[in-house]
Order: structure tokens, then sequence, then C-alpha cells
């Protein structure tokens, strides 16, 4: 039986943007991260902070390729497997896209040479300029395609002419209802994320007994980042939860398992969601849970699934990946600040932290891939909410040809993430070498 290209064509852009998600979530927090290092380095002429600098730079520009090349030819798909996106809103999707090249890609590409090769080659108010701009590209570029991406979720500042999208109001559409939300959730998963491959990768070099100035700086600057910004991400997921609820309650029905409404909801802390039956097997709920966190009344109306026939996401995917977000940010709470905790009381940490850290080091990575899972799928069947559906923005492209450019970029990503792994730690290790030679 021949595979649906429908289904094909989903699974091939989600293994780009998947892919391609990884590097920019590391970049876009890392760049400030380098410019804290150099501004310390700035004010102290400690050495430890330009050693700290000069080990993460290699990382980051290593980020930087892989992120480009990967979001090309995730940027190819929407002409050869989803042209009905381009009809239908290309007049708002195209002049965004546009934006975050003109102002952030190249603003990054043009100083980041000097960032990594300028230091002793320039005077070092410019080098650090020259990081600052490079930071600031990253996170422009963040806005432009959070803007993008919320308008799909929220579209505002916008009148169909003839079956096609044209604005009305510019301001409407990149500063659309979810838009602040999105951002910032989405900035703060960036910084957690790089704050735990900091820590992480610095705990690995540390139980290598690396135990230079520059590794236990880099270390507890990662720590302390993770500490202080995970309460913010959770205070943030509780505020985007609450306007997704307002925008697509069918989507926070799936999130919560809720297959009927009810009032004095129950939280689904487990279960097993059955879509034939329509309810939870094997459901461990705290009653009225849900309706204290979505309505802060333990008695408040939560909409279920049953609000939504032909018109809600498939509930086990946003279920479970909603929990594996939800797990992964608790686990990064208490080892961030048991880790912490013991560097603030001790100025060390133990070796089991440390191995704790090591095995964090991409839990930032699980937890971005969770949200977006929960982001993405939920807002199905809708490609643009209320206004094109995912199967009527599909290609032609027949499944044959789907399936083995799916296969060949499958095969490609799983090198390219493995090579970068590898590279990653062999830095580490390379580095800690050169220090004790």
């Amino acid at each position: 039986m021949e595979a649906d290209p429908l289904l094909l064509a989903r699974i091939q852009f989600a293994a780009n943007i998947a892919f391609h998600i990884l590097f920019p979530v590391i970049t876009i927090a890392l760049g400030w991260i380098l410019l804290f290092f150099k501004l310390r380095f700035s004010t102290t002429q400690d050495k430890k902070w330009m050693d700290a600098y000069f080990f993460w730079t290699k990382i980051f520009a290593l980020c930087f390729a892989i992120g480009v090349v990967s979001g090309i030819t995730m940027s190819f798909q929407f002409g050869t497997n989803w042209p009905g996106f381009m009809q239908k809103v290309g007049n708002i999707a195209g002049p965004l896209l546009a934006y975050e090249v003109l102002t952030a890609f190249f603003l990054e590409a043009t100083f980041l040479g000097i960032m990594l090769f300028g230091f002793k080659r320039v005077k070092p108010w410019i080098h650090t300029l020259a990081t600052l701009l490079v930071a600031g590209g990253t996170t422009l570029s963040a806005f432009w395609i959070l803007a993008l991406n919320s308008w799909m979720h929220t579209p505002t500042g916008f009148e169909m002419i003839d079956g096609k999208a044209h604005v009305t109001s510019w301001f409407e559409v990149v500063f659309n209802p979810s838009f602040p939300y999105r951002l910032s959730h989405m900035l703060v998963a960036s910084i957690l994320t790089a704050a735990f491959l900091v820590a992480g990768i610095s705990a690995y070099r540390w139980l290598r007994q690396d135990r230079t100035p520059a590794v236990m700086a880099a270390l507890r600057t990662g720590v302390f980042i993770a500490a202080l910004f995970v309460p913010i991400q959770i205070l943030l997921g509780d505020l985007h939860g609450l306007n997704t609820l307002q925008h697509q309650p069918q989507k926070i029905a799936a999130m919560e398992g809720l297959w009927h409404t009810q009032k004095g909801a129950p939280l689904v802390l487990f279960g097993l969601p059955n879509a034939q039956t329509k309810k939870n097997d094997l459901a461990i709920e705290i009653p009225r849970g849900a309706s204290l966190i979505l309505t802060h009344d333990l008695n408040g109306e939560v909409k279920g699934i049953n609000e939504f026939p032909d018109n809600h996401p498939p509930v086990p995917q946003v279920f479970w990946a909603f929990r594996i977000m939800i797990g992964t940010g608790l686990a990064m709470l208490g080892i961030s600040w048991w880790a912490a905790f013991a560097l603030k009381r001790k100025m060390d940490i133990s070796p089991v932290i440390a191995k704790l850290l090591v095995a964090m080091s991409f839990s930032g990575w699980i937890a971005t891939l969770a949200g977006w899972m929960v982001t993405e799928i939920g807002r199905q069947p809708w490609l643009v909410q209320g206004i094109l559906k995912t199967a009527d923005a599909v290609s032609a492209v027949p499944a044959p040809m789907l399936g083995a450019s799916l296969a060949m970029y499958l095969a490609i990503y799983t090198f390219l993430l493995g090579a970068f792994i590898h590279t990653l730690f062999y830095l580490a290790r390379k580095a800690g070498n050169k220090e004790h030679a």
C-alpha cells in the first residue's frame, strides 16, 4: 500500500525543522553568554574569561554554520512541498522571512568574522561591539521567525482578497495576540538550552580533571543562569498556556487530555489517551486541578475535545509531548538549584552533581523539541489557524519521491548530529589536554 504523500511531507518538514532548531536555540543565547564573558574580561582583565570566550566561540561558530545550512534546506520546502502556503499567505510570510535575512542574518554574518578572528586585529571595544552585534542579530532573527510562527497561530492584521491574504496592518501582523508569549517563551528556552550546554560540557571537563579557572567560570555561569531562568520559564509557560486557552482551546484540551467539557476538570498527571473510547486509560489525576490552573477557579469550566469534533489535533502526540516538556523542565529546576546551592556553599561541585550536569547537557534540546511538537501538532489540522488547512497546502509530489528524499534527510541529519556531539566532546577533551600539556 502506497504511503500518504501528506503524511510524508509533514514528516519531512518536521525532520527538517526539528534538526534546524537545535542550533539556533543554542546560538540565540550563547551569543549573549559570550558577550558576558567578554565584558567580564574587559572589567577584570582576568584571563579566564577570555579562555572561556575562545572555547565557546568555536562551538558558537559550529552551531551557526550548521544552522545556516539546515535553514536554507528548510526554506526550500515551502516551494517544493508546500506551495499552497506561499500561494495563500505569501504576501505575509515572504516579507517576514526577508526581514529576518536582511536585518538579522546579514548582521550576524558580517560581524561573526571579527568576533572569531579579530581579537588581536582590532581595538578591544570594536571586538566587544562585534560580539554585541552578533548576539543582537541572533535575537533579531528569533524575533522575525517567531512573528511569522505566532501569526500562523493567531492571524491578525490582514484581509482575504481573491483567496489570498493581504496585509492591512503590519503592526498587527507582527504583534499578533500570541507573539509576546511565544517570543519570550522561546528566548528563555534558548537561555536554558545554552546554559545547560555550557554547564554540562564544563562539568565534563571538570570530571576529566580539567579544573582551570576558565572551566570553573563557565560552569558557574551556566549553572547560575539555569537556576535563575527555570522559574521564569515556568511562569512564562503558564502565561502562554492561558493565552493558548483563549485562542486555541482545542490545543489545551489535547495537552490536558480532556475529552469532554466539564466544570472542575481534573489535572491528568499520567494516562494513556484512547481516541476510540474518548477517555484516558490508567489515568492518575488531581481532582479539579486543570480548572484551577487554567481558570483559577476550582469549579471553572474547561472545554474538551468533544467541542471540536472536526477541528482538533491528535491527542496522544500533544498529550505526551507536553508531559515530556514539563518533566524535563522539572528536572532542570531540581538539578540547577542543587548545583547552584553546592557552588554557593562549597564553591565547588561533587562528582554526582557533575555527572548529572553532563547528562543534562542536551536537556534544552529535549524540552524545546517537545514544546515545538505541542505547538505545531497542536495547531492541526490547520497550517494557518482558521485560514489554511495543512492538507490544502501540500504539493502533488509523488509519495515515492517524498519517501526517498525523507530517507536521505534522515541519514544526513543523523550523521551530522552525531558528528556535532562528537566534536563538542572532542573540543572539550582537546582543551583539557592542552591545559595539562
